[in-house]
Protein backbone atom coordinates (compact mmCIF):
# COMPACT_ATOMS: atom_id res chain seq x y z
CA UNK A 1 0.00 0.00 0.00
CA UNK A 2 1.46 3.49 -1.03
CA UNK A 3 1.40 6.37 1.36
CA UNK A 4 -1.43 7.96 -0.73
CA UNK A 5 -3.23 5.52 -0.10
CA UNK A 6 -3.01 5.23 3.90
CA UNK A 7 -5.55 6.28 5.97
CA UNK A 8 -4.76 8.23 8.97
CA UNK A 9 -6.87 8.42 12.43
CA UNK A 10 -6.34 11.67 14.71
CA UNK A 11 -8.06 10.56 17.96
CA UNK A 12 -8.43 12.98 21.18
CA UNK A 13 -9.05 12.12 24.30
CA UNK A 14 -10.05 14.74 27.21
CA UNK A 15 -12.98 13.02 29.46
CA UNK A 16 -11.00 13.75 32.50
CA UNK A 17 -7.57 14.88 33.24
CA UNK A 18 -5.32 13.46 30.86
CA UNK A 19 -4.72 15.09 27.50
CA UNK A 20 -4.07 12.50 24.73
CA UNK A 21 -4.31 12.63 21.57
CA UNK A 22 -3.29 9.60 19.15
CA UNK A 23 -2.55 8.83 15.23
CA UNK A 24 -3.80 5.51 13.66
CA UNK A 25 -2.71 4.55 10.35
CA UNK A 26 -5.21 2.03 8.40
CA UNK A 27 -7.00 1.67 12.14
CA UNK A 28 -3.69 -0.68 12.54
CA UNK A 29 -0.50 1.22 13.32
CA UNK A 30 -0.21 3.33 16.32
CA UNK A 31 1.88 6.48 14.70
CA UNK A 32 1.44 8.46 18.00
CA UNK A 33 -0.06 7.97 21.29
CA UNK A 34 1.06 11.58 23.28
CA UNK A 35 -0.55 12.01 26.83
CA UNK A 36 -0.47 14.75 29.07
CA UNK A 37 -0.81 14.14 32.50
CA UNK A 38 -2.36 16.41 35.62
CA UNK A 39 -0.99 14.22 38.12
CA UNK A 40 1.12 16.95 39.84
CA UNK A 41 -1.72 19.30 38.96
CA UNK A 42 -4.36 17.23 41.07
CA UNK A 43 -1.94 15.82 43.38
CA UNK A 44 -2.19 17.97 46.15
CA UNK A 45 -6.27 17.38 46.44
CA UNK A 46 -5.57 13.70 46.44
CA UNK A 47 -8.14 13.61 43.47
CA UNK A 48 -9.27 15.45 40.02
CA UNK A 49 -10.37 19.04 40.74
CA UNK A 50 -13.14 19.55 37.50
CA UNK A 51 -12.66 23.10 37.29
CA UNK A 52 -8.88 22.70 37.12
CA UNK A 53 -9.08 19.83 35.29
CA UNK A 54 -10.79 21.75 32.36
CA UNK A 55 -8.34 24.77 32.33
CA UNK A 56 -5.25 22.56 32.40
CA UNK A 57 -6.70 20.93 29.00
CA UNK A 58 -7.25 24.15 27.28
CA UNK A 59 -3.93 24.97 28.36
CA UNK A 60 -2.83 21.55 27.00
CA UNK A 61 -4.63 20.79 24.15
CA UNK A 62 -2.97 22.49 21.18
CA UNK A 63 0.70 21.24 22.15
CA UNK A 64 -0.30 17.63 22.59
CA UNK A 65 -2.06 17.57 19.36
CA UNK A 66 1.38 19.20 17.77
CA UNK A 67 3.52 16.68 19.60
CA UNK A 68 1.60 13.87 18.13
CA UNK A 69 1.66 14.95 14.60
CA UNK A 70 5.63 15.56 14.80
CA UNK A 71 6.09 12.01 16.17
CA UNK A 72 3.84 10.57 13.63
CA UNK A 73 5.62 12.36 10.76
CA UNK A 74 2.26 13.36 9.32
CA UNK A 75 0.51 16.96 9.16
CA UNK A 76 -2.94 17.99 9.73
CA UNK A 77 -3.82 17.96 6.33
CA UNK A 78 -3.16 14.20 5.49
CA UNK A 79 -5.79 13.55 8.56
CA UNK A 80 -8.88 11.71 6.85
CA UNK A 81 -11.06 11.10 10.12
CA UNK A 82 -11.22 13.05 13.41
CA UNK A 83 -12.32 10.27 16.69
CA UNK A 84 -13.13 11.99 20.17
CA UNK A 85 -14.37 11.43 23.44
CA UNK A 86 -17.76 13.03 23.78
CA UNK A 87 -18.54 11.20 27.23
CA UNK A 88 -18.64 10.02 30.11
CA UNK A 89 -16.40 11.86 31.78
CA UNK A 90 -16.61 15.18 33.23
CA UNK A 91 -18.43 17.63 31.45
CA UNK A 92 -16.01 20.72 31.11
CA UNK A 93 -13.04 18.34 30.02
CA UNK A 94 -15.22 16.29 27.88
CA UNK A 95 -16.14 20.04 25.99
CA UNK A 96 -12.85 21.27 25.33
CA UNK A 97 -11.33 18.17 23.42
CA UNK A 98 -14.65 17.78 21.27
CA UNK A 99 -15.34 21.69 20.38
CA UNK A 100 -11.58 21.25 19.15
CA UNK A 101 -12.33 18.31 17.47
CA UNK A 102 -15.49 19.92 15.77
CA UNK A 103 -13.30 22.93 14.67
CA UNK A 104 -10.92 20.95 12.95
CA UNK A 105 -13.21 18.79 10.99
CA UNK A 106 -15.61 21.77 10.28
CA UNK A 107 -12.31 23.83 9.21
CA UNK A 108 -11.09 20.38 6.89
CA UNK A 109 -14.59 18.96 5.67
CA UNK A 110 -13.52 15.77 7.41
CA UNK A 111 -15.73 13.12 8.75
CA UNK A 112 -16.19 13.02 12.61
CA UNK A 113 -17.21 10.37 14.94
CA UNK A 114 -17.41 11.26 18.58
CA UNK A 115 -16.81 8.27 21.17
CA UNK A 116 -18.08 6.67 23.83
CA UNK A 117 -15.43 6.82 26.40
CA UNK A 118 -16.05 3.13 28.03
CA UNK A 119 -16.24 1.96 24.41
CA UNK A 120 -12.98 3.36 24.21
CA UNK A 121 -11.32 1.27 27.17
CA UNK A 122 -13.66 -1.56 25.77
CA UNK A 123 -11.21 -1.34 22.23
CA UNK A 124 -8.05 -1.02 24.06
CA UNK A 125 -7.24 -4.34 24.14
CA UNK A 126 -7.55 -4.90 20.54
CA UNK A 127 -4.56 -2.41 19.67
CA UNK A 128 -2.62 -4.85 20.27
CA UNK A 129 -4.27 -8.21 19.94
CA UNK A 130 -6.67 -7.77 16.89
CA UNK A 131 -7.01 -11.76 17.12
CA UNK A 132 -9.40 -11.37 20.37
CA UNK A 133 -12.47 -13.44 19.74
CA UNK A 134 -16.37 -12.56 21.06
CA UNK A 135 -18.34 -13.59 22.56
CA UNK A 136 -16.11 -12.05 25.59
CA UNK A 137 -16.63 -10.22 28.91
CA UNK A 138 -14.92 -7.22 29.82
CA UNK A 139 -13.94 -5.83 33.32
CA UNK A 140 -13.53 -1.48 32.94
CA UNK A 141 -11.90 -0.71 36.30
CA UNK A 142 -10.88 2.82 37.05
CA UNK A 143 -10.95 5.55 39.09
CA UNK A 144 -14.21 6.60 37.68
CA UNK A 145 -15.91 3.19 36.48
CA UNK A 146 -16.36 -0.49 37.97
CA UNK A 147 -18.13 -2.27 35.61
CA UNK A 148 -19.16 -5.92 33.43
CA UNK A 149 -19.59 -5.91 29.98
CA UNK A 150 -20.65 -9.05 28.30
CA UNK A 151 -20.09 -8.40 24.10
CA UNK A 152 -21.86 -11.60 22.22
CA UNK A 153 -20.57 -10.06 19.13
CA UNK A 154 -19.04 -6.77 17.26
CA UNK A 155 -21.01 -3.75 18.27
CA UNK A 156 -23.32 -5.18 20.99
CA UNK A 157 -23.01 -4.55 24.47
CA UNK A 158 -24.57 -6.06 27.79
CA UNK A 159 -24.18 -4.40 31.51
CA UNK A 160 -23.81 -7.37 33.70
CA UNK A 161 -22.43 -5.07 36.80
CA UNK A 162 -20.94 -2.43 37.81
CA UNK A 163 -20.37 -0.43 41.46
CA UNK A 164 -23.17 0.23 44.20
CA UNK A 165 -20.70 2.97 45.64
CA UNK A 166 -16.96 3.52 44.83
CA UNK A 167 -15.64 2.89 42.07
CA UNK A 168 -12.17 0.43 42.52
CA UNK A 169 -9.91 3.47 41.35
CA UNK A 170 -11.34 5.54 43.79
CA UNK A 171 -11.10 3.30 46.73
CA UNK A 172 -7.60 3.25 46.32
CA UNK A 173 -7.10 6.64 46.02
CA UNK A 174 -8.80 6.98 49.65
CA UNK A 175 -7.06 5.01 51.11
CA UNK A 176 -4.28 6.53 49.95
CA UNK A 177 -5.17 9.66 50.85
CA UNK A 178 -6.17 8.22 54.82
CA UNK A 179 -2.59 7.20 55.38
CA UNK A 180 -0.91 10.30 53.62
CA UNK A 181 0.21 8.53 50.80
CA UNK A 182 0.93 10.25 47.52
CA UNK A 183 -1.82 10.50 44.72
CA UNK A 184 -2.86 8.57 42.54
CA UNK A 185 -3.07 5.84 45.14
CA UNK A 186 -2.98 3.03 43.04
CA UNK A 187 0.11 2.59 42.20
CA UNK A 188 2.04 3.17 45.50
CA UNK A 189 -0.61 0.76 47.30
CA UNK A 190 -0.01 -1.80 44.25
CA UNK A 191 4.08 -1.50 44.48
CA UNK A 192 3.77 -1.43 48.86
CA UNK A 193 1.59 -4.92 49.05
CA UNK A 194 3.32 -6.28 46.20
CA UNK A 195 6.55 -5.48 47.90
CA UNK A 196 5.36 -6.90 51.21
CA UNK A 197 5.97 -10.54 52.18
CA UNK A 198 4.51 -10.78 55.75
CA UNK A 199 0.44 -11.77 56.75
CA UNK A 200 -1.90 -9.29 55.49
CA UNK A 201 -4.40 -7.84 57.31
CA UNK A 202 -7.87 -9.90 56.99
CA UNK A 203 -10.83 -7.46 56.25
CA UNK A 204 -14.01 -9.03 55.57
CA UNK A 205 -15.52 -9.14 51.75
CA UNK A 206 -17.68 -6.31 50.60
CA UNK A 207 -21.61 -7.93 50.32
CA UNK A 208 -24.38 -6.88 48.59
CA UNK A 209 -27.74 -7.15 50.75
CA UNK A 210 -29.80 -7.95 48.07
CA UNK A 211 -27.91 -10.74 46.42
CA UNK A 212 -26.66 -8.79 43.55
CA UNK A 213 -23.79 -9.49 41.54
CA UNK A 214 -22.51 -5.43 41.58
CA UNK A 215 -19.51 -4.35 42.68
CA UNK A 216 -19.01 -2.57 46.16
CA UNK A 217 -16.00 -1.23 47.88
CA UNK A 218 -17.62 1.33 50.25
CA UNK A 219 -17.70 -0.97 52.89
CA UNK A 220 -14.04 -1.90 52.52
CA UNK A 221 -13.00 1.70 52.35
CA UNK A 222 -14.52 2.43 55.91
CA UNK A 223 -12.83 -0.81 57.62
CA UNK A 224 -9.45 0.32 56.87
CA UNK A 225 -10.57 4.13 58.19
CA UNK A 226 -12.03 2.00 61.86
CA UNK A 227 -9.03 0.05 61.43
CA UNK A 228 -6.51 3.41 61.58
CA UNK A 229 -8.99 5.30 63.87
CA UNK A 230 -8.97 2.49 66.44
CA UNK A 231 -5.29 1.83 66.49
CA UNK A 232 -4.51 5.01 66.05
CA UNK A 233 -2.07 4.87 63.28
CA UNK A 234 -0.99 8.17 62.11
CA UNK A 235 -0.80 9.34 58.04
CA UNK A 236 2.83 8.29 56.91
CA UNK A 237 5.81 10.02 56.99
CA UNK A 238 8.09 8.19 54.53
CA UNK A 239 5.45 6.99 51.72
CA UNK A 240 8.65 3.99 50.46
CA UNK A 241 8.91 2.55 54.20
CA UNK A 242 5.47 2.53 55.74
CA UNK A 243 5.66 0.88 58.42
CA UNK A 244 5.03 -3.01 58.84
CA UNK A 245 1.37 -2.67 60.17
CA UNK A 246 0.45 -0.39 57.06
CA UNK A 247 1.88 -3.02 54.57
CA UNK A 248 -0.21 -5.30 56.03
CA UNK A 249 -3.32 -3.12 56.12
CA UNK A 250 -2.65 -2.41 52.15
CA UNK A 251 -2.06 -5.73 51.45
CA UNK A 252 -5.04 -6.98 53.13
CA UNK A 253 -6.75 -4.10 51.38
CA UNK A 254 -5.69 -5.22 47.83
CA UNK A 255 -6.27 -8.91 48.55
CA UNK A 256 -9.68 -8.10 49.80
CA UNK A 257 -10.49 -5.66 46.66
CA UNK A 258 -8.95 -7.87 43.97
CA UNK A 259 -10.98 -10.76 45.54
CA UNK A 260 -14.26 -9.13 44.79
CA UNK A 261 -12.84 -8.30 41.41
CA UNK A 262 -12.75 -11.76 40.71
CA UNK A 263 -15.41 -13.00 42.17
CA UNK A 264 -17.92 -11.05 39.54
CA UNK A 265 -15.18 -12.04 36.86
CA UNK A 266 -15.57 -15.79 37.64
CA UNK A 267 -19.21 -15.89 38.43
CA UNK A 268 -20.57 -14.00 34.90
CA UNK A 269 -18.14 -16.04 32.96
CA UNK A 270 -19.29 -19.07 34.30
CA UNK A 271 -22.64 -18.00 33.51
CA UNK A 272 -21.97 -16.56 30.03
CA UNK A 273 -18.92 -18.85 28.98
CA UNK A 274 -16.74 -16.14 26.78
CA UNK A 275 -14.42 -16.91 24.83
CA UNK A 276 -12.09 -14.10 25.43
CA UNK A 277 -11.53 -11.83 29.17
CA UNK A 278 -10.77 -8.15 28.71
CA UNK A 279 -9.34 -6.13 31.31
CA UNK A 280 -9.39 -2.43 30.78
CA UNK A 281 -8.92 0.91 32.80
CA UNK A 282 -6.00 2.31 35.03
CA UNK A 283 -6.64 -0.42 37.53
CA UNK A 284 -6.16 -3.07 35.09
CA UNK A 285 -2.54 -2.37 35.60
CA UNK A 286 -2.81 -3.71 39.10
CA UNK A 287 0.04 -6.72 39.24
CA UNK A 288 -2.46 -8.56 41.55
CA UNK A 289 -5.70 -8.30 39.54
CA UNK A 290 -3.56 -8.88 36.37
CA UNK A 291 -1.58 -12.01 38.13
CA UNK A 292 -5.16 -13.94 39.12
CA UNK A 293 -6.77 -12.87 35.58
CA UNK A 294 -4.93 -14.92 33.81
CA UNK A 295 -4.28 -18.03 36.48
CA UNK A 296 -7.96 -17.86 36.54
CA UNK A 297 -7.75 -17.94 32.02
CA UNK A 298 -5.33 -20.69 32.14
CA UNK A 299 -7.61 -22.86 34.57
CA UNK A 300 -10.45 -22.42 32.49
CA UNK A 301 -8.83 -22.22 28.68
CA UNK A 302 -10.23 -18.40 28.28
CA UNK A 303 -8.15 -16.08 27.11
CA UNK A 304 -7.30 -13.04 29.10
CA UNK A 305 -5.99 -9.80 26.99
CA UNK A 306 -4.79 -7.01 29.55
CA UNK A 307 -3.21 -3.41 27.43
CA UNK A 308 0.16 -2.53 28.05
CA UNK A 309 -0.05 0.19 30.49
CA UNK A 310 0.18 2.65 28.43
CA UNK A 311 -3.27 1.46 27.08
CA UNK A 312 -4.80 0.99 30.23
CA UNK A 313 -5.14 4.51 31.16
CA UNK A 314 -6.97 7.51 29.27
CA UNK A 315 -5.46 8.08 25.81
CA UNK A 316 -6.43 8.81 22.77
CA UNK A 317 -5.29 5.70 21.13
CA UNK A 318 -7.90 3.26 21.83
CA UNK A 319 -10.23 6.20 20.95
CA UNK A 320 -8.70 6.81 17.29
CA UNK A 321 -9.26 2.66 17.03
CA UNK A 322 -13.16 2.93 18.23
CA UNK A 323 -13.73 5.86 15.72
CA UNK A 324 -11.97 4.27 12.83
CA UNK A 325 -14.14 0.90 13.22
CA UNK A 326 -17.28 2.84 13.97
CA UNK A 327 -16.36 4.99 10.54
CA UNK A 328 -16.10 1.72 8.50
CA UNK A 329 -19.02 0.79 9.36
CA UNK A 330 -20.57 3.59 8.03
CA UNK A 331 -20.60 6.53 10.71
CA UNK A 332 -20.30 9.92 10.93
CA UNK A 333 -21.61 12.23 13.61
CA UNK A 334 -22.94 15.81 12.59
CA UNK A 335 -21.03 18.81 14.22
CA UNK A 336 -23.89 18.98 16.03
CA UNK A 337 -22.80 16.18 18.60
CA UNK A 338 -22.73 17.36 22.39
CA UNK A 339 -20.90 16.17 25.32
CA UNK A 340 -22.80 14.14 27.77
CA UNK A 341 -21.31 13.46 31.14
CA UNK A 342 -23.29 10.29 31.97
CA UNK A 343 -23.50 8.30 28.52
CA UNK A 344 -24.43 5.08 28.74
CA UNK A 345 -22.86 2.10 26.76
CA UNK A 346 -25.34 0.75 24.73
CA UNK A 347 -25.47 -1.53 21.66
Amino acid sequence: MTRDADHFTLGIETSCDDTSAAVLKNGREILANVVSSQVKLHGPYGGVVPELASRAHLENIGPVLAEAFLQAGVGRDQIHLLAVTRGPGLIGSLLVGLNYAKAMAYARDLPLVGVNHLEAHFFSPFLEHPEIEHPLLALIVSGGHTSLYFSPGPWRYEFLAGTRDDAAGEAYDKVAKMLGLPYPGGPVIDRLAAGYQGEPVRFAPPKISDGSLDFSFSGLKTAVLYLLQKEAIPPVADPDHPGERVLALLKGFQETAVDHLMSRIEAFCRLRRPRSLLLCGGVACNSALRRRSREFAAATGIGVYVPSPVYTTDNAAMVALAGYRHHRAGRRDPLEINAVASLPLEG
